[in-house]
């Protein structure tokens, strides 16, 4: 079992930056993909960025690529995800996830555990 507590969220002007982090509970976390997503009022939740297990694979979204940056220190049990040139357009709650194996990294339904969310929201 995993559990994922993010942190880092808050208001920032447009052009800013912020740092989230996701701290996992449990041995297994240096095994598992970790990814980002997100969630507008009334949208559905969108994936943002995903890391594999060691570090050695990225992959993101085109709405975020070149801004966003995702990384984890497995001694930490820590995913972070430094975003930066921040748009009105990212205001969302940002969520993390892990899962022992994903295939299609965009799908939701492939990650077995969620944190509860942290809100970011980028002022005009």
């Amino acid at each position: 079992q995993v559990q994922l507590v993010e942190s880092g969220g808050g208001l920032v002007q447009a052009g800013g930056s912020l740092r989230l982090s996701c701290a996992a509970s449990g041995r297994t976390f240096s095994s598992y993909a970790m990814a980002w997503f997100r969630q507008a009022p009334g949208k559905e939740r969108e994936f943002v960025a995903t890391i594999s297990w060691n570090g050695g694979t990225t992959y993101y979204a085109d709405s975020v690529k070149g801004r966003f940056t995702i990384s984890r220190d497995n001694a930490k049990n820590t995913v972070y995800l430094q975003m930066n040139s921040l748009k009105p357009e990212d205001t969302a709650v940002y969520y993390c996830a892990g899962a022992s194996y994903v295939r299609n990294p965009r799908a939701t339904t492939q990650y077995d555990y969620w944190g509860q969310g942290t809100q970011v929201t980028v002022s005009s």
